[in-house]
């Protein structure tokens, strides 16, 4: 917040889910999990309560917790009756309690909410938590992904529950990519509840549990008669259910009824009725079997069962349906997944009958359950408190410190009414403030999460100088950019660094980054570079070329590396990612798609596994390529080629260009840089981050950003290394050294925290 610009401070959280706590279920679990981690992570935490507490299972844990406040809006009297806010009426109470008091970052749950709350002025501090969203394309209408991409653009983070929901946000509603982080379910057993040593029940009544609400795709009436069949199969069995939310379901009507009638009377039922989480978690503990089996149509479910886990933690083994997410976490052959009721009666007929089974299948579930403790996920929460809200520093600080006094010392007089001169402000009254940081640009596009890093700086106040184009822009703003900055970013070495290096004031640092694009044009030749403090390139090798085409003095030019989110880009891969060689951009035709091609037909010829998969536009979607004869033609040879040959038939896919690439790396294990020549090429380093192991021809330069390993002359030597990689058994080795190295040297806090000392004045050339 403004106010505290530049010291350290406390992150406030302002917590909001759409959620009954006065019932338990999955979303009840959310929001008491959420403020426990917030709490834990370090935060100040304000939990809103949706309506009235009629009883205090689950608030008054969180009341006894240091640092978090509870308030309940119908009891402040802003809410008038006894049922929960609307959405409407929520965002009006969050943005009021806000208001009282500023919050750093607003927690909500809900997408109606959500979509509320982008119109309110806490648009940009939400940390929107989404579940509620469509699970399928089908289900992705124009009205879902215009609601989904008004929700992102309002959120400074959006945690999903899932890998699976991550990933299909991200292709769903492009907006989404790089804002999506995983929060997955949070675990927390009470005081004095130990995981229990796996014990099949033999010679016993075999205990089945199940916790949460009871409808019908849940399977919570089939459920009941579990007993009466095992018992049919010589298994004595019961059944303990918690909870007391019935749903009353518009597609069967009577399901609330017959939900009831059976949880009072069916044969070896046992129900408990609500009880607190700890209480729930007991009676958990003291069962032998945990039941999460589901309708089939909940297969494609992208949200992970909080139940589970619990079970899981408790060393309680779950029956529940085989997904491929459930498979991720669990095994493929764990013994019990289930897929119908049969299934569920056998499964469970096996555990009395096989003690190894259930020995197994408890143990998987601890393992499981270990990744999503609170600790786990307060670790988390911490990671990206300490990514958005960076601590402040020193250096910083001083250098604002610096130009303030310089401005103060350079301001003119004034004249006193008394008509003596006086000077408007001495160097020793400089007011105290944040680096005044100015960026100008036409196209901000590789600057952009380096610009929230600098904005997120309580140590620097931001402001951008957005040209309408290349040579377009408003010259008043601008002026009004030079009379506040301290330190000026020229994105691009072009007309904005051309005009800033005439109109800078005197003591004022200006910095331009150099692309590609702009090193034979004329602009640099243009540029008064003893205006400019210092000029940024990606890597060593266009360094040197800057130099040698300039003619500018070494100690002018620095190299601060392109970004690579690490953090994002840092997925699970998916099965056979081994065999997958992706390309991302294959335009111009100095991308040489046509060496791609040559690399996975060689691997074709020993193994048809191996497929390229391109993400790119195409080159047709580019005028100024297509209308190049040379171009055309080199594509049109390339695409004739992909018909035509046996061997990349079904070897090669076309992607659509997007910016979920993250998603998309997950299949990928191998990345491809076939080009003639890079500045630095991006999509490596992406690979690498992502847990693909990078295969780089030797264009010039390459060996000052890639490590030698990496490296290779041409396609066969590529094909040769990708070939030895997968058939040695090396990918997990190779791929992990790989992200290891991108992590120390291009990650990206590594290059914030460069760009932060450029910016004040200690990164030398």
């Amino acid at each position: 917040m403004d106010d505290r610009k530049g010291m350290p401070v406390r992150p406030r959280a302002l917590v909001y889910g759409d959620v009954d706590l006065n019932l338990i279920d999955g979303s009840a679990i959310w929001a008491q999990g959420m403020v426990q981690v917030l709490a834990r992570a370090g935060c100040e935490a304000t939990l809103v309560l949706k309506a009235p507490i009629r009883t205090g299972r689950l608030v008054d844990p969180l009341r006894a917790l240091p640092g978090v406040t509870v308030r309940s809006p119908h009891a402040e009297g802003r809410i008038g009756g006894g049922e929960g806010m609307t959405p409407r009426q929520a965002a009006v109470v969050l943005t009021e309690i806000d208001a009282e008091r500023p919050h750093d970052l607003v927690v909500v749950r809900g997408r109606r909410l959500a979509g509320k709350l982008a119109h309110t002025p806490l648009a940009g501090r939400l940390w929107t938590y989404l579940t509620d969203v469509p699970q399928s394309a089908s289900a992705f209408d124009r009205s879902a992904k215009g609601e989904l991409r008004r929700i992102a653009d309002a959120s400074r983070v959006l945690l999903c529950q899932t890998e699976e929901l991550r990933s299909f946000l991200e292709s769903a509603v492009p907006a989404t990519a790089g804002k999506c982080v995983l929060f997955p379910p949070v675990v927390v057993l009470p005081d004095g509840l130990a995981p229990r040593s796996p014990e099949p029940p033999r010679g016993r009544t075999l205990r089945l549990v199940y916790t949460g609400k009871f409808a019908p795709r849940w399977n919570t009436y089939e459920m009941t008669s579990l007993p009466r069949l095992l018992a049919m199969r010589g298994v004595d069995a019961e059944l303990h259910m918690v909870g007391d939310k019935i749903h009353d379901d518009p597609r069967d009507p009577g399901f609330a009824a017959r939900m009831r009638t059976a949880l009072e009377t069916a044969r070896g039922v046992v129900w408990h009725g609500g009880h607190p989480r700890a209480e729930a978690m007991r009676i958990t503990a003291g069962c032998d079997v945990g039941l999460s089996w589901r309708h089939p149509e909940m297969d494609a479910s992208l949200e992970l069962s909080t139940k589970i886990l619990e079970c899981g933690a408790l060393g309680v083994p779950v029956v529940l349906n085989r997904t491929p997410m459930h498979e991720r976490l669990f095994g493929p052959d764990y013994p019990l997944f289930v897929t119908s009721e049969t299934d569920v009666v056998d499964a469970l007929t096996l555990i009395g009958k096989n003690p190894d089974v259930y020995g197994l299948a408890a143990e998987r579930c601890r393992t499981a359950a270990a990744d999503f403790t609170l600790d786990a996920a307060a670790a988390r929460i911490a990671a990206h408190l300490e990514r958005t809200f960076p601590e402040p520093s020193e250096t910083v600080l001083a250098a604002a410190r610096a130009a303030a006094e310089a401005r103060a010392a350079a301001t003119p007089v004034t004249v006193a009414a008394a008509g003596t001169s006086v000077p408007a402000a001495a160097p020793g009254g400089a007011e105290r403030r944040p680096l005044r940081v100015g960026v100008a640009g036409h196209d901000l596009k590789f600057f952009t999460r380096l610009l929230d890093y600098l904005k997120s700086r309580p140590d620097m106040e931001v402001r951008v100088d957005q040209w309408a184009a290349l040579k377009a822009h408003d010259a008043e703003r601008s002026k009004e950019l030079v009379e506040w900055a301290d330190v000026i970013v020229c994105e691009w070495c072009g007309p904005n660094a051309l005009w800033y290096a005439r109109h800078k004031r005197r003591g004022q640092r200006l910095l331009v980054r150099l692309h590609r694009f702009e090193l034979y044009a004329g602009w640099p030749k243009q540029l008064d570079i003893d205006a400019v403090d210092r000029v940024v390139c990606v890597s060593p090798h266009y360094a040197r070329l800057t130099r040698e085409t300039t003619g500018w003095s070494p100690d002018k030019i620095v190299v601060v590396p392109n970004w690579v989110d690490d953090r994002q880009l840092d997925r699970p891969k998916l099965a056979g990612a081994e065999h997958h060689l992706g390309i991302i951009g294959i335009a111009p035709s100095r991308k040489r798609l046509d060496l791609a091609l040559d690399v996975v037909e060689e691997l074709r010829r020993d193994d048809l596994r191996f497929t390229l998969f391109v993400k790119s536009k195409l080159p047709w979607e580019y005028w100024w390529i297509w209308q190049r004869d040379e171009e055309r033609a080199h594509y049109e040879k390339v695409f004739r080629r992909i018909r035509r040959s046996p061997l990349l038939a079904g070897g090669v896919v076309f992607d659509p260009y997007g910016r979920d690439v993250a998603a998309w790396l997950r299949r990928i294990g191998f990345v491809l840089s076939t080009s003639d020549d890079e500045s630095f090429h991006l999509a490596p380093a992406e690979g690498m981050a992502s847990g693909a192991v990078p295969v780089v021809r030797n264009w010039p330069g390459a060996d000052t950003i890639y490590d030698a390993r990496w490296i290779h002359d041409d396609a066969p030597a590529m094909a040769a290394s990708i070939a030895a990689t997968v058939r040695g058994g090396l990918w997990e080795t190779e791929r992990r050294a790989a992200r290891d190295q991108v992590r120390r040297a291009y990650g990206l806090d590594e290059v914030c925290r460069r760009w932060t000392d450029l910016l004040a004045g200690v990164l030398t050339a």
